[in-house]
């Protein structure tokens, strides 16, 4: 009874976190982020006249070997170039404690890609994002996320 007690208890947690003002999407890199590997996170807007704030959520763990993070990032709508990013994002403080939060070898970073943000129209948007460090293997990201956050009004 117990163990079917924690389990309602844990599953009810989970639901009860869902945000309905934001969207997450995660995509798992396993460490060994290929530079011609693009990760696509595919979403749809609903209600365009709202701002929005895009985040990118990163998983890093100890074998990343730099502590920045150079990224490039392309929005599309209707296979139609809507922006094109190249970012750099810190990881890693001067003295080489990784910056995010999490217990053990894996830190979660959120960095923010664009704020107050007017998509254009309604409709499926995708969001590509390439990796645009020196190495052509880039190791130690776990994985890769963007939220789509509405903006609440004051």
């Amino acid at each position: 009874m117990l163990r079917i007690t924690s389990l309602l208890c844990l599953v009810l947690f989970c639901l009860s976190c869902n945000n309905p003002d934001e969207t997450v999407v995660m995509q798992n890199v396993d460490s060994k982020w290929d530079k011609k590997t693009s990760h696509k996170f595919d979403f749809s807007i609903n209600d365009f006249q709202k701002q929005k704030n895009i985040i990118f959520i990163v998983r890093n763990n100890n074998d990343y070997p730099y502590s920045n993070l150079r990224l490039i990032a392309i929005l599309e709508h209707n296979k139609k170039i809507v922006s094109q990013d190249t970012l750099n994002y810190v990881l890693a403080k001067p003295n080489g404690e990784w910056l995010g939060t999490g217990f053990g070898d894996t830190k979660e970073a959120l960095f923010q890609y664009k704020l107050n943000y007017n998509f254009p129209q309604d409709g499926q948007y995708s969001l590509k994002v390439i990796q645009a460090m020196r190495r052509n293997v880039l190791p130690g990201i776990e994985d890769i996320g963007v939220k789509i956050q509405n903006i609440k009004p004051n």
